[in-house]
């Protein structure tokens, strides 16, 4: 099975609110009231370096900063799009791998937030689904030991309590000024 690995996700929304001095709901509500794009500020979210892309080395830069849209809410938008672009470039690498992406989970701390369920379905142009907050990469492992053990051409049925679909129109310039920046560091 490909699997794609990030060592920063939901951490980048832990910069974020220490940076601003801001709790988890409050740097949501500053995301979600900046446009699309936080007015052309870019973070390249490589706090610790990053697995994918493979760069052990890489730093966390913000780009684009002028007097006009260095704001706490863009820097709070730039981050939770940080957060999604990232993840995009994973599901950019699993689709060069041949993998047809037809869903999308988002599980896990940064799934918590209403701003990054409400702003991945336009960086993704998918929509994405939010089960209830559970052990999902324990449930995956035992499917995936299921499906070995039964054989098959699908893995065995396992359904999601607690679903919730967001769905967004897609915003490419968020991932065109992420993709601009991100081989820069």
């Amino acid at each position: 099975l490909p699997l794609v690995c990030t060592i920063n996700a939901s951490r980048i929304l832990d910069v974020a609110c220490r940076i601003l001095g801001v709790t988890y709901d409050d740097l949501a509500e500053l995301a979600l009231s900046a446009q699309p794009g936080a007015g052309g500020l870019v973070l390249v979210p490589y706090f610790e370096g990053e697995r994918t892309p493979n760069r052990p080395d890489a730093t966390g830069t913000l780009h684009g900063m002028t007097l006009e849209n260095t704001t706490p809410a863009n820097i709070a938008r730039a981050a939770v799009e940080a957060l999604c672009c990232s993840l995009a470039d994973g599901i950019d690498a699993l689709r060069e791998l041949g993998v047809s992406v037809e869903r999308l989970l988002l599980i896990g701390g940064g799934a918590q937030s209403l701003a990054t369920r409400a702003i991945a379905p336009a960086v993704f142009g998918l929509p994405v689904t939010v089960p209830a907050a559970g052990e999902y990469v324990a449930d995956g492992a035992a499917r995936q030991a299921a499906w070995t053990l039964l054989g098959g051409d699908t893995p065995p049925s396992w359904p999601l309590a607690g679903v919730e679909v967001f769905e967004a129109e897609p915003a490419p310039i968020i991932r065109e000024q992420y993709a601009a920046v991100r081989d820069l560091v």
